[in-house]
């Protein structure tokens, strides 16, 4: 097993988490990766000596064993192209992997089936992940709608596999205070968004970040620069409410760091405002307080604000935050 040399000084790799969907579809470059790249991704890992995380294990892996790199690997959807190209690699190699599923699409055109999410179901490294019902945008639905969907995604999963699971995946990586509240209320334990960044233990369980990885975010030297990202601690980023009325466009954000941060004021930040990315307008309150000055409103459905700071490992720290943008 691969550890850190202490010149390093990483007290915490974290786990890093990659979001993939479809495999081989090269229509779909978006959300698509092609088989090739995936097979290179692997090799990146397993020749760094990176862990990859069984979701079994996946809370003891986070507050253990830190200087460890590890990787969890998630599959959103369930789109047949991830059982017919990826799902062979990945059960040859037995690596752990979280597939999540939006129940209303099993069995429909292009999507697994019930079965052959039952074979994957059987092996000890896979999750199968709840992906809500019906995949709509149900962070600007009501509380009863949002409730009942999910509630029927679980009777399903109950129904079909026998249990539902801890795993929860946002869909289209957008959530709400409110929204948060339900997942909790209904029994899960975690729930993964696709804003990015390294989860680590201090990260609330109901919104850890993924990186999202498709034809263009998955070119080999983005994908090796990203295996080489640690945890940015923080205690709290303010607003809170992920979920962006016009009102409050644009938030007044601001991130509280943990202490001991070596080279804390070097960081950047680059947020969407205005629907072009630019680097933000920052300043420190105090040691560990950052006020990121957003001076245009966010624009379309989504703003974002990546920060990240160069550790004096070489390694980078990474923190990205994601608004719903309401159109209220």
């Amino acid at each position: 097993m691969y550890s850190s040399s202490k010149t390093n000084n990483i007290e915490d790799y974290g786990i890093i988490s990659l979001m993939y969907h479809r495999f081989e579809e090269n229509k779909y470059p978006s959300t698509n990766i092609r088989i090739d790249d995936f097979k290179k991704h692997l090799s990146i890992i397993e020749n760094s000596n990176i862990n990859f995380v069984n979701p079994k294990n996946f809370e003891e892996e986070l507050k253990n064993n830190k200087l460890q790199r590890k990787i969890l690997l998630t599959i959103d959807d369930g789109f047949l192209s991830f059982y017919e190209n990826a799902w062979p690699i990945l059960k040859k190699k037995r690596i752990p992997f979280i597939l999540f599923v939006s129940t209303r699409e099993v069995g429909a055109y292009n999507y697994m089936s019930w079965d052959q999410i039952k074979e994957l179901s059987k092996e000890n490294f896979v999750e199968i992940g709840n992906h809500s019902h019906t995949h709509e945008y149900l962070v600007d639905e009501s509380k009863k709608l949002i409730v009942d969907d999910i509630k029927k995604s679980i009777s399903i999963f109950k129904e079909k596999l026998g249990k539902n699971s801890d795993f929860f995946s946002y869909p289209f990586g957008e959530y709400s205070l409110e929204f948060k509240d339900i997942i909790r209320s209904l029994g899960f334990k975690y729930a993964l968004g696709q804003h990015s960044g390294v989860m680590d233990e201090t990260k609330d369980f109901l919104e850890l970040p993924r990186y999202p990885i498709n034809e263009k975010y998955g070119e080999i030297k983005r994908f090796t620069s990203l295996t080489k990202t640690l945890p940015f601690k923080f205690k709290k980023v303010l607003p809170e409410e992920r979920y962006l009325l016009l009102s409050k466009n644009p938030p007044k954000v601001k991130v509280e760091f943990y202490e001991n941060i070596k080279n804390l004021k070097s960081v950047n930040c680059y947020s969407n405002e205005g629907n072009r990315w630019r680097q933000s307008n920052i300043v420190f309150e105090d040691a560990i307080t950052l006020n990121i000055n957003i001076d245009e409103k966010f624009i379309g459905e989504r703003g974002r604000i990546n920060c990240s700071l160069r550790d004096p490992s070489g390694y980078w720290r990474w923190l990205g935050i994601q608004f719903v943008i309401s159109e209220k």
